[in-house]
């Protein structure tokens, strides 16, 4: 069934830090994006449900170089989204790069113009200091509105068109977004409408933009938040009447960006001398939010929120520091040295109290929780994330994991040996009648073939092997985040 375990191909470039080893077989994913395509017919193996209708995208970095030059992190590749159509038991795949302006204006000049996360800004400090940030539209995904958005947490969203991927470009959402529309949009259910923040920095602080956009109708600026110093927010989490924010305290090296001595990568620490803010924004009510200050902890990525008997409770993979960022800088070396140390916990807010409580739900490491749509800010069941096996050692995510809220268990399945799993999306079967009834759905690299696949588990029997496989006759890059939208819903 799988072919020979092969070893690194002669072409595979040679990374900055590696060791004069032989790279590991899961590095070959970072080799960029070998073909772009339209929606073309995907190899099935086994049987797909029936009622699996619609479109799993996902995008992520697609290549790690470009006009010569290395880039320094995985964060600064440029994106790529790629799609798989699932309909009557069949599948059609595309992949294609976001042409963004800025990638299209170094396509034009032909070499490296703006700087990215981890990768030293060209020219003086004068120059570093007016560049703007490089959109790489490689981080996340929103589908609002029948429309399909590329996101990148220092830029503009890009609008993609749905149907073939085709970049239609840049948008400021018709005036609404000043500078920047972070990468994690948060859709609250019972306001059928979508929020998200956006970044603006200051000399020693920053602004937080608050966005509201509707299911139907324009979007709106909620308000705006000062944040009395310079930091990494990445993600929030929403509830049917908050906004919630957890605002790690951070070391910035900004005077070395600018000097051209390091990158925001490279340099970037929790300041364990002041707290992580806790920041509640009531959404009714957004000039009147409830702050203070906790021990500080560092997080990426929230799970899900909801409101229970005057608390607020959330479910986010939590750090004790920042090493998160120079383990995944290290994955485009294929020299892993930090280990993954960030933990599933549950937090409770007290916003009269002004407390917050923290209780580790899960002991092993873990990231990019989901849960079902349907849960969404809700006290849902199941929570579905990656995970890293004890025995495989440092590399990436091998397995998933399921997440017992209510009775406490988790479960884990491995999509097989030498393949390496993204972040599970939860779809409903149709006429469902649990919270884990449907499928589980991963975009798999798998590291013998050096291709990829859509493996659909059966989220209810969740340690069985996949229901199908669905191939792409190439791999794609590993990617960072993805949504489903389900048939007649763009």
């Amino acid at each position: 069934m799988f072919a020979v375990p092969a070893s690194p191909s002669p072409s595979t470039p040679k990374a900055r830090g590696l060791r004069d080893v032989s790279a590991p077989s899961w590095f070959r994913a970072f080799q960029p994006l070998p073909r772009e395509h339209g929606f073309e017919p995907l190899r099935v193996e086994g049987v797909l449900p029936e009622d699996l209708q619609g479109t799993l995208y996902r995008v992520g970095p697609a290549n790690l170089s470009a006009h010569g030059q290395r880039y320094g992190h995985w964060f600064d590749g440029d994106g790529a989204v790629s799609a798989v159509r699932f309909a009557g038991r069949t599948a059609h795949g595309a992949t294609r790069f976001v042409e963004t302006e800025h990638r299209a204006h170094e396509r034009r000049e032909g070499k490296m113009l703006y700087g990215r996360y981890g990768t030293v800004i060209p020219g003086g400090p004068l120059h570093r200091l007016r560049v703007p940030s490089y959109n790489a539209a490689n981080t996340a995904l929103m589908h609002w509105q029948d429309r399909l958005f590329a996101l990148h947490e220092q830029s503009h969203p890009t609008e993609v068109d749905p149907d073939d991927l085709h970049t239609l470009g840049e948008t400021d959402l018709h005036g609404l977004v000043p500078r920047v529309f972070s990468a994690h949009p948060r859709r609250v259910p019972s306001r059928n409408a979508t929020y998200n923040f956006g970044a603006r920095y200051g000399p020693g602080f920053m602004w937080l933009d608050l966005f509201e956009l509707p299911d139907v109708g324009a979007a709106r600026r909620l308000g705006t938040l000062k944040l009395p110093g310079l930091t990494l927010l990445h993600d929030f989490i929403a509830t049917d009447r908050y906004l919630v924010f957890l605002v790690p305290p951070m070391k910035l090296p900004l005077l070395r960006m600018v000097l051209g001595l390091g990158t925001l990568a490279d340099g970037i620490a929790l300041d364990t001398s002041r707290g992580t803010e806790v920041i509640v924004v009531p959404i009714d009510d957004p000039e009147r939010p409830v702050r203070f200050t906790v021990d500080p902890f560092f997080l990426w990525h929230f799970a899900n929120a909801f409101e229970e008997r005057g608390h607020i409770v959330l479910d986010i993979v939590r750090y004790a520091d920042a090493s998160i960022n120079l383990l995944l800088g290290e994955f485009i070396t294929g020299d892993l040295k930090h280990p993954p140390m960030g933990m599933l916990h549950r937090l409770r807010i007290d916003p009269v109290r002004q407390h917050l409580s923290s209780e580790q739900r899960w002991d092993r490491p873990c990231e990019f929780p989901h849960l079902s749509s349907e849960q969404s800010c809700r006290d849902g069941r199941y929570l579905y994330l990656l995970s890293n096996s004890p025995e495989g050692g440092l590399q990436p995510p091998d397995q998933l994991a399921k997440v017992d809220h209510h009775g406490g268990g988790v479960e884990t399945v491995s999509p097989g040996p030498g393949q390496y799993p993204s972040e599970p999306v939860f779809v409903p079967r149709r006429g469902a009648t649990g919270e884990d009834d449907g499928y589980l759905l991963t975009l798999v690299y798998d590291s013998r073939r050096h291709a990829s696949h859509v493996a659909v588990f059966d989220a209810r029997r969740f340690t069985r092997a996949p229901l199908a496989r669905v191939w792409f006759d190439h791999h794609l890059p590993f990617t960072v985040h993805g949504l489903w939208v389900p048939r007649g819903r763009g």
